[in-house]
């Protein structure tokens, strides 16, 4: 790769300043990567539910090590600026979201997320004071940093159970407070919500796409105000159910029309390193 961390961090920061919403696609590998790189998508992030499944494990049961280690592949396949979906920090305290910034940024990382979901699903939220001290460690570790680091903070309360958006809302002010760059609620559930989110916040607000009848088209969500758009999940999702349909049907069958519909090696190949 020809392109320094500091260009592509710099690269990161102008889309987010740029007048139009932008999408940041998600692969989980190298090759997934380079085929996104390869259609003109700007920036990459990475997916804890994708990088999970490529490691045949469930999401939330990757380490910090495995998740670094996915991220690193994919920093590396392309030239363009990476930010990392990093849950929770890998750790409760706040030291722990400070540490998990600082190894991001050292495979390449450019950006990378840290959310209030605890992983216990009888407190499934840290309470707002203490998610806001959470990002506001991981905020100053990014600062320290030798190459700008744009940190986004995530509200997880539309997919942990506490679907109230006034309370998402007062979560993702206070963690623009603690100094994050860019602010995230996955599971929004419709544009008037959108709108009320963006309109509270002065930073970039991030909308994840991904999960049926709560997705919206790219001018809607920029209309309401939105910045960036994840895909999350979403593109792992769409391969997977084409492994899986392709497979049932030599499995079920005996027939392989999926080759049919399969995208021809060359055509694969193009995106590739030689």
């Amino acid at each position: 790769m020809t392109v320094s961390q500091a260009d592509k961090a710099r690269k990161f920061r102008a889309l987010h300043e740029a007048p139009r919403a932008f999408v940041i696609a998600n692969p989980w590998d190298a090759g997934s990567a380079r085929l996104l790189a390869g259609l003109g998508f700007e920036a990459l992030a990475t997916s804890s539910g994708a990088k999970a499944g490529v490691l045949g494990k469930r999401d939330g049961k990757v380490s910090r090590e495995e998740a670094l280690a996915n991220a690193r592949l994919i920093v590396n396949a392309t030239d363009l600026p990476v930010s990392a979906d990093l849950e929770k920090g890998f750790g409760d305290a706040p030291s722990d979201a400070a540490e998990t910034i600082r190894q991001a940024a050292g495979v390449g990382l450019v950006g990378g997320s840290i959310e209030d979901a605890t992983g216990n699903k009888d407190k499934p939220l840290y309470d707002v004071a203490a998610a806001a001290e959470r990002v506001a460690a991981a905020a100053q570790a990014a600062r320290a940093l030798p190459v700008p680091f744009m940190l986004t903070a995530r509200a997880e309360g539309f997919l942990r159970g506490v679907a109230d958006l006034d309370d998402v809302i007062k979560r993702l002010k206070a963690f623009e407070a603690a100094g994050a760059d860019v602010l995230m609620a996955p599971g929004v559930p419709d544009l008037a919500s959108v709108r009320k989110i963006c309109s509270a916040l002065s930073k970039p607000f991030n909308f994840m796409v991904g999960i049926k009848g709560r997705s919206f088209s790219v001018a809607e969500l920029e209309a309401a105000g939105v910045k960036r758009i994840s895909l999350a999940t979403s593109l792992y999702r769409a391969a997977m159910t084409g492994l899986l349909d392709a497979a049932k049907e030599v499995r079920e069958k005996g027939t392989f029309g999926y080759l049919d519909r399969a995208v021809p090696t060359p055509d694969l190949n193009a995106f590739m390193k030689e």
